[in-house]
């Protein structure tokens, strides 16, 4: 601002630099320190987690896919509960259906917790640590969930050496999550412990490297999050995680435990989220530093946890917590308010101090303010307009929802162009509202975010408070008269030095993900910062013109080259990006592909949902005709090839009995396939499947489906003998059930050849399976 630079004196361009400089340093340290740099630990040390242990058991069990009901998951529990019986701890093998339903859809599977026990001396509560240990269909799941799984197993060994603790302990490994939960349903449903609660720490991964996260809390987390904080080596994860996480559609296991009533945490790690679900979610991709980190925070929960008095940890409070470089930062959710109403107090005091010298009038910071809303909105608009961009000139991109290989030189194109529109923005506005006005304008928008994060996101609320109550604090302080010309340098540096720190790390945390699907928010956070320098740019710019009254009067034509060297910059990391990010064996694209049977006209067909199908897909399929597919198939636009027919009979759907809208059948595969689905031409509201040697599960189902269906079941684990399903369809006494069983691979499939070495399936549930329909009509 123009005070700031008329009291640094003629200096002010030198020392302008040098606190982009600073900042710019404050920046890249905050987001290096957000990497995890765990040493490893060798086998040999007692008493510690070692992730080399931890990798023995991954190679045991996490070499291949181990989805419900697979080999490979019967193989996987067998080794799960012989070495918790190894380790001291009762073993008991819950069989049981999961369900879960949303809108138009349910979903059955038969799972098999493991559950082991160690009692404790004298115990408050039970301490259960979960972790799923099915797999996706398409990869082995070394990180998802393996890692924790064999974090598990090490803790576990390493409990039972050291001897029950105050509290019981359950280590709870969890079958059918990826089908839905089932597994974490199922226990909270029909175990005594999981209807007992108790406090729960849930562990995930969704990708293959970076620190391991407590990225989400049930209710009331003051308590536990403090004692994170105060046991763990290296916390991470801040409360603004749990603020963004509860708004999210997704879920974990740890979903169920909190509707069951558990007190906990969820934690994971979630970089290269690229190899998520995928064949590379493999041991030789998964760094060994995460597997470390999870088993560090894992082992002193359960030790802190096992010897706490687990009552006094359940309260209705929640807290803010976060950390700056190595220090923990933990206070109460009452202190939200007061905080960000200060911080909306000091940008207001700036604005009055720039009234009374004249530098800004109160129309012109108040049309600064409202002039933000335009470089953020083309920062966004350029963010969702680059990943369009990119899957036009790359395909492949669409099958991978923007979690990219190499998205470096991508995010790097966002920073720039961030720094182009905002630079624009300030020039053409700069001599018109002058830059008080500007910068005050821009300071409005966290410490607005800071009061509206306050009353909907408590938690989230100090990434917009503080940045921007210490930014006003620290261009107020340097508009202070000291003698010393370097002192308004040194204010805006402390002032601005808590946006450096938490901007760049929060648009590297929403890169990480989300991805490039949604690329504008990232680049939303990059504005941001950029927004918060402006003070600090503005040192290094040539003094405006007096006020014109002209709106689009511009200073120095030589200006321009900036933002224009900037912009070119940015195009150039989109072209370096497009030649850095090529397939290969170890970054191989993905592929989508299906075979279908309709068993009533004995066609068969090829299905992909690929935007444009890659070179091997295309061997298969050949354009966009659906209606050769089985009636009840699909809603969904896909790309479709003739097939040559097996000899397989369709799945079996027998009419037991109908009471009105409702019917009773039992519908078996006669192929032995694993999974069926049920496709309804009506809506369905309620559904009770019922399995031999299991209690019947009833759910009620609401709305339909995304894809327009109007009702769908499925269940995973098909048993031999069939399941038999209630069905009401609400005010209809005639229906049609497209019925399809599914079994997984294609290498049944007549003409089927392998994929190349740089191609593998797509991680969509129906990806790389053989499909045979028929129709009902009941």
């Amino acid at each position: 601002m123009i005070v700031v630079r008329k009291l640094i004196g003629t200096q002010h361009r030198v020392l302008g630099a040098v606190v982009l400089l600073v900042l710019a340093g404050v920046a890249a340290l905050a987001v290096r320190a957000e990497g995890n740099d765990r040493e490893l630990v060798a086998a040999a040390q007692p008493g510690q987690f070692s992730a080399e242990r931890g990798l023995a058991h991954l190679a045991r069990f996490a070499t291949e896919p181990r989805p419900l009901g697979s080999p490979a998951s019967d193989r996987a529990e067998d080794y799960i509960a012989g070495e918790m019986r190894a380790a001291g701890f009762a073993v008991e093998i819950q069989h049981a259906v999961g369900s879960r339903a949303a809108p138009g859809l349910v979903t059955f599977g038969r799972v098999d917790n493991v559950i082991a026990t160690l009692p404790g001396r004298d115990p408050t509560g039970t301490v259960v640590i979960a972790a799923h240990y099915d797999s996706a269909t398409t990869g082995p799941g070394a990180s998802d969930d393996g890692a924790a799984i064999a974090a598990m197993l090490e803790v576990g060994r390493l409990a039972g050496a050291q001897g029950g603790a105050r509290n019981d302990l359950v280590l709870l490994f969890t079958d059918g999550e990826e089908d839905g939960l089932l597994g974490a349903e199922a226990f909270v449903r029909e175990h005594p412990l999981g209807r007992a609660g108790g406090v729960v720490l849930n562990w995930e991964a969704r990708g293959v490297s970076g620190p391991s996260l407590m990225f989400e809390t049930s209710r009331g987390n003051a308590e536990l999050s403090a004692l994170f904080a105060d046991t763990v080596p290296d916390p991470r994860g801040d409360s603004s995680m749990v603020e963004i996480y509860r708004n999210l559609p997704n879920d974990t296991d740890f979903t169920e435990f909190k509707a069951a009533g558990f007190d906990g945490m969820n934690f994971a790690y979630i970089e290269q989220p690229a190899f998520y679900h995928t064949a590379g979610d493999s041991l030789a991709n998964l760094d060994p530093r995460s597997l470390q980190h999870h088993g560090d925070n894992m082992l002193a929960l359960t030790r802190a946890l096992g010897d706490a008095d687990l009552p006094e940890l359940r309260t209705d409070r929640d807290a803010t917590y976060f950390r700056i470089g190595p220090v923990s930062i933990h206070y109460p959710n009452a202190l939200v308010w007061p905080l960000a109403l200060l911080a909306a107090a000091f940008v207001v005091g700036l604005a009055v101090l720039a009234r009374r010298r004249e530098l800004a009038s109160t129309p012109r910071m108040a049309l600064a303010a409202i002039s933000v809303v335009l470089p953020i909105g083309v920062v966004m608009g350029l963010g969702q307009a680059l990943w369009w961009l990119l899957v036009a000139l790359r395909p492949g991109y669409h099958m991978m929802n923007g979690l990219l290989y190499r998205p470096g030189f991508y995010e790097a194109a966002l920073a720039a162009l961030a720094g182009t529109a905002l630079f624009v923005w300030y020039l053409l506005l700069r001599v018109r509202l002058g830059p008080a006005a500007l910068a005050v304008g821009a300071l409005a928008w966290p410490a607005v975010l800071g009061l509206v994060c306050a009353a909907v996101a408590p938690g989230g609320a100090f990434l917009f408070t503080l940045p921007a109550g210490l930014a006003a604090a620290g261009v107020l302080s340097a508009m202070i008269p000291v003698r010393w010309a370097g002192w308004p340098a040194v204010a805006l540096v402390a002032g601005l030095s808590i946006s450096a720190i938490f901007f760049p790390v929060l648009a590297r945390g929403v890169f990480d993900a989300v991805g490039m699907v949604y690329a504008g928010a990232g680049a939303a956070c990059l504005a941001l910062f950029g927004l918060m320098l402006l003070p600090a740019v503005e040192l290094l710019l040539p003094e405006p013109e007096a006020f014109t009254g002209k709106i689009w009067a511009v200073p120095r034509t030589r200006l321009w080259a900036v933002p224009a060297t900037v912009a070119v910059l940015g195009i150039v990391s989109v072209a370096v990006g497009l030649v850095v990010d090529r397939t290969d064996p170890a970054h191989p694209q993905r592929s989508h592909l299906a075979y279908v049977l309709d068993a009533e006209t004995g066609q068969a067909h090829w299905v992909s949902a690929e935007l444009h199908p890659t070179e091997w897909t295309g061997r298969y399929v050949t354009g966009r005709d659906t209606a050769v597919l089985p009636a009840g198939y699909t809603a969904e636009p896909l790309w479709t090839g003739p097939a040559d027919p097996i000899d397989a009979p369709g799945p079996r759907v027998e009419l037991r009995h109908r009471d009105g809208d409702t019917v009773t059948m039992r519908v078996t595969s006669a192929r032995a396939a694993s999974s069926l689905i049920l496709r309804f031409d009506r809506p369905i509201d309620l559904v009770t499947t019922t399995v031999p040697g299991a209690a019947p599960v009833a759910v009620p189902v609401t709305g339909t489906r995304p894809d327009g269906l109007p009702g769908e079941i499925r269940f995973r684990d098909l048993p031999p003998e069939g399941v038999d399903f209630t069905v009401r369809t609400p005010g209809a006494d005639r229906v049609a059930v497209t019925a399809a069983d599914e079994s997984l691979g294609l290498t049944g499939a007549p003409g089927f050849r392998p994929r190349p070495a740089d191609t593998i399936a797509s991680i969509r549930p129906d990806s790389d399976v053989m499909v045979v329909v028929r129709t009902y009509r009941m």
